[in-house]
């Protein structure tokens, strides 16, 4: 397994992280045994990187994770290291409550997610969204002293802007930012990017594939349930998907010409983007991690990248990552 770096503090990583939040939430439907077998089966293939949030159909996620880590050989499992999101608040019925960003909140939040993985420290802890209440400076400050206590190895952001990511860490050292970017996500290349490079903060990119629209595997005419977020997801609607769905079957038409997959294709140019990056792959089954794994070794030679350019450029997807009111939550 190749490896990258989270940044100039960091650990030292699998180039290909392991999203695990669709095996418990916003994506329909997940099969427990097959979720903790594709867990298992990216432990052996090598990734070492595991990303969940304690929000991710409250605190199942994690609950699932622990699970396979306990279940995972021994070797397996002490490669492991998790990556956890805290701060979002949920209601009994599923609704986003907001952020909580306090120093007492995020000790608190950390001491469940503790609990829930069955481990005795979190390897990299992050404020899901800004709490706009909350300067970053205590909330960083407040995830500091975790890392003091052992209870945390390194600290992380999370779709934040560039003045923030300066302001957190000039209070203690972050290893990474966590982002969305894909072929068809490139928002961060103006101001972020450049931050995190000049601070030595590294990206785990999530969304490599937006959820799935530019894997190559999803139809027009998909039916998506009420639990799914990408019935309410912009790009995923009427004229967006249409367009949307017209950029991946240009996108195809380079992929057969390397003899690769359209999913491998679109990662391996996230990869492409710099050693300081580290896509996360949300696959739910291991059919889907053998082919995003698969990735690793694609080659994209210069002409390869100025094909894929001209057949995806910036900007070029219609529709909002999120709907207006998850948007609004968005700093970064």
């Amino acid at each position: 397994m190749l490896t990258r770096p989270l940044g100039n503090t960091g650990p030292q990583v699998s180039a290909l992280g392991l999203g695990c939040m669709g095996m418990s939430a916003l994506y329909g439907e997940a099969d427990r045994t097959e979720s903790i077998a594709t867990i298992h089966a990216a432990l052996e293939a090598g990734v070492t990187l595991l990303d969940t949030g304690d929000f991710y159909a409250m605190g199942h996620n994690e609950m699932l994770i622990g699970e396979a880590l306990r279940t995972a050989p021994a070797a397996r499992r002490e490669q492991a290291l998790v990556s956890v999101k805290f701060g979002a608040l949920r209601g009994p019925d599923g609704s986003w409550l907001g952020y909580d960003g306090r120093p007492a909140a995020v000790k608190s939040f950390a001491a469940y997610s503790l609990q829930r993985l069955g481990v005795d420290h979190i390897d990299v802890y992050r404020i899901a969204r800004l709490d706009p209440d909350v300067p970053i400076e205590e909330t960083v400050g407040a995830i500091a002293e975790l890392v003091e206590q052992g209870y945390v190895r390194h600290i992380g952001l999370s779709e934040v802007g560039a003045g923030t990511i300066r302001r957190a860490a000039a209070t203690a050292p972050v290893s990474d930012l966590q982002i969305e970017y894909s072929l068809i996500s490139r928002g961060i290349e103006d101001e972020i990017l450049p931050t995190t490079r000049e601070l030595g903060i590294g990206i785990t990119a999530y969304g490599v594939l937006s959820r799935g629209l530019i894997s190559g595997h999803f139809t027009a005419d998909r039916q998506l349930g009420a639990g799914d977020f990408r019935a309410m997801s912009p790009r995923f609607q009427g004229d967006n998907l249409r367009h949307n769905l017209n950029l991946v079957e240009a996108l195809r038409k380079i992929a057969e010409q390397k003899g690769v997959s359209v999913a491998q294709i679109a990662i391996a140019w996230v990869l492409s983007r710099g050693e300081d990056i580290v896509p996360l792959v949300g696959a739910r089954r291991r059919d889907r991690l053998t082919e995003a794994l698969g990735a690793l070794d694609v080659t994209l030679e210069p002409a390869d990248l100025a094909a894929v350019e001209e057949a995806i450029p910036a900007g070029a997807a219609a529709g909002e990552r999120y709907p207006a009111a998850q948007m609004a939550h968005l700093e970064s």
